[in-house]
């Protein structure tokens, strides 16, 4: 019998009456809510948004739970649940867009708020309510909204607050209850205890779930989706993913019909493909390495734009002159089905009975927006396994995924299982398409109509202390909108500590709401050393108070005097990706030769087009570039935090990166990602 963490490896809903129903709104989280309550030894079902309370009633479940998602309940074209489901005695927590619609449909008021709370926030509960039984009175949580309930359902109460937001009501003798914040993810520290007391305490659920080994069942799919004959090419980068589902094909239908492909793409890191082959032959497997450098290098494919509500086909240009995040993962995705087909014709394999294996997570489905996992989800970035010509091959039937339904933390659980090393198991992951969405390509700045309200805004924020004294426009509303401990601490931390802050004239991507946003980053610097714990405050303070803000970072070296107002032109040329190759394989090595490879499970390095400390009267043009560090703390990477310098990772670990980071000639200044997801992404792209 295996632990509940692994719920793919539990009895199917679909086979015996489940406990709970989750209503799928389109939330990012929807299936990290299943697996919270499979956890907890609960079966769960996940049904649409729009299932009739007549079939909820009819199958006897004893709770139902509606997910986050994209759409704002004021919005007339989003499909509404079926306000009956709140009338027929089963009890009802909705999360987020789920407390929304619970609120709007019983008789409440939802709203734009002042502020957007996306990331880690402490709230004040009420532990008198059966929802926060047990709870201190402080509770940090994640928080993913813009809009709030601006005026409650009759019969209802408020049991927690954000400041002056309300972050949970409840109707408890018809025992229904709304969260505006996530009890299913991490992030929410007593996440795991508010679940527990809405099954047990609130709906009498009892653990019921029956289980059986995750190993087994996908390799009971694995031999059900090939059969007797089909040959199956397994595409292996070496992360952990991929190594995992090529270990299970071994297993479930042995080595002679399995195929192992590393394709090189010329965005790899250094030496990758060789410790890929070493790696995996230590296991058994014998891999094919195909060279596609040249062919990546000059890809392209065809997109669709909408322009005045018409879908227009449209052919990109070649992958080293592309700019655009999605345009760059799109080309990636289709370029490997074209370098895999060739590779099918190359050793002679019949491809209609050759499938393709992938190390395909929930992960990458649900940030791709795929309707396998959710027919609502917004689409935060195309993960190079769901490119158009990639699903093509799905509804042929010719993909093989048994890793789809796991999360990252599962997936690397299965691969202690099967005995793979701990240098596999344990590898920081790395995305498919590889250093090429770790470059930051642009042509030109980015500088919206906003960016000089912005920038403005940025100064009043890290100077608060100084701004109180003058009546700035800005001040006001900033005042408007953070609670009176917020005021405090800003002001405290600003006048024990002096920065400067600047917008970048750069976007990143970023997951706020739901959605996926593409947006301006943040600086700060400073004279003084820096004080962690007051940036890790800016970088959530900003982003709520300047909603066109997802990423907050700091600048190493001394205080920013001049704006930056150009970029330096990059594109996926060889000298760009070789840079950045030659800086990851110096901070992973810091990392190695310090043993503290284990303090983050992950460590983005990123190019950005940024020259800084040219002084604009000399009309000295943008040539340098400069480098970002992302140490990235989570356990399922659906939420995570920045690593607190002095805290989870040495200060001066970080020191000695940003020394050897900067001795690479071209390279302009080092910045430290302090943003958590969300409202930033794990990768820049």
């Amino acid at each position: 019998m295996e632990n509940g963490n692994q719920g793919r490896g539990m009895e199917n809903a679909e086979n015996r009456p489940s406990s709970v129903v989750v209503l799928d709104a389109g939330g990012q989280s929807c299936m990290a809510i299943e697996r919270r309550i499979r956890q907890l030894n609960v079966s769960s079902i996940i049904l649409p948004l729009e299932t009739s309370a007549k079939t909820i009633e009819a199958k006897e479940y004893k709770a139902v739970v509606i997910s986050g998602g994209p759409k704002s309940i004021n919005d007339p074209s989003s499909t509404q649940c079926d306000a009956e489901v709140f009338k027929i005695g089963v009890p009802v927590l909705g999360i987020c867009y789920g407390m929304q619609a619970m609120n709007v449909l019983l008789g409440g008021k939802v709203a734009e708020g002042k502020v957007r709370e996306d990331g880690q926030f402490k709230i004040k509960v009420n532990s008198s309510s059966d929802l926060f039984s047990g709870l201190q009175e402080r509770q940090e949580v994640l928080l993913t909204h813009y809009e709030e309930a601006s005026d409650i359902a009759p019969d209802f109460k408020v049991t927690a607050t954000s400041g002056d937001i309300i972050a949970a009501i409840e109707n408890q003798s018809k025992k229904l209850y709304g969260v505006q914040f996530h009890p299913e993810a991490d992030l929410t520290e007593n996440g795991e205890s508010i679940m527990r007391n809405f099954l047990f305490r609130i709906a009498g659920c009892h653990e019921d779930l029956k289980f059986t080994s995750t190993e087994d069942t996908c390799m009971e799919e694995i031999k059900r989706e090939v059969g007797p004959v089909n040959k199956v090419l397994a595409l292996v980068s070496g992360g952990v993913d991929s190594t995992v589902c090529a270990a299970l094909l071994h297993k479930a239908i042995g080595p002679n019909r399995v195929v192992g492909v590393h394709i090189d793409k010329g965005f790899l890191r250094k030496n990758e493909s060789t410790q890929v082959v070493e790696s995996l032959s230590k296991i058994g497997l014998k891999m094919k390495v195909v060279n596609a450098q040249h062919t990546f290098y000059n890809g392209s494919t065809e997109i669709t734009l909408k322009r005045n509500d018409i879908n227009i086909r449209q052919n990109t240009g070649p992958l080293h002159s592309v700019s655009n995040p999605e345009e760059k993962r799109k080309i990636i995705g289709d370029m490997f089905v074209k370098v895999m087909n060739a590779t099918i014709r190359d050793l002679n394999l019949d491809p209609k009975s050759t499938m393709v294996a992938l190390g395909t997570t929930r992960l990458n489905l649900i940030e791709s927006g795929s309707a396998l996992i959710s027919r609502r989800a917004s689409k935060i970035k195309t993960h190079h396994n769901d490119s158009e010509m990639f699903q093509e091959l799905r509804h042929q039937g010719r993909v093989l995924e048994p890793l789809k339904h796991l999360q990252k933390d599962d997936v690397c659980k299965l691969g202690k299982k099967l005995g793979l090393p701990s240098d596999i198991v344990q590898r920081h992951p790395f995305p498919g398409p590889g250093l090429a969405i770790r470059v930051l390509c642009a042509n030109g700045p980015f500088m919206g109509d906003d960016f000089e309200d912005t920038n403005t805004k940025l100064g009043l924020i890290v100077n608060y202390c100084i701004a109180v004294s003058k009546r700035h426009p800005l001040l006001t509303e900033i005042q408007e909108q953070l609670t009176e401990e917020e005021l405090k601490t800003l002001k405290e931390i600003s006048s024990k500590f002096s920065v400067g802050a600047t917008l970048l004239p750069i976007r990143s991507v970023g997951i706020q709401g739901d959605c996926r946003t593409y947006s301006y980053v943040a600086a700060i610097s400073s004279d003084s050393p820096p004080s962690w714990s007051s940036l890790m405050v800016y970088a959530k303070i900003i982003p709520k108070l300047c909603f066109n803000i997802n990423r907050v970072v700091y600048l190493f070296g001394s205080r920013l005097l001049h704006q930056l107002q150009e970029v330096t032109p990059t594109f996926l040329v060889p000298n760009v990706v070789d840079t950045l190759r030659k800086i990851d394989y110096l901070a992973n090595a810091t990392l190695l030769e310090n043993d503290k490879m284990n303090c983050v499970n992950q460590m983005p390095i990123i190019l950005v087009p940024l020259h800084f400390d040219r002084d604009p009267t000399m009309r000295l043009p943008s040539c340098h570039r400069s480098v970002v560090i992302r140490m990235f703390i989570t356990n399922d990477f659906m939420t995570g935090i920045a690593a607190t310098p002095g805290k989870q990772i040495p200060e001066e670990l970080i020191m000695k990166i940003v020394d050897r980071v900067k001795s690479v000639p071209g390279i302009s200044r080092v910045m430290y990602d302090l943003t958590s997801k969300p409202p930033g992404t794990t990768e820049w792209e």
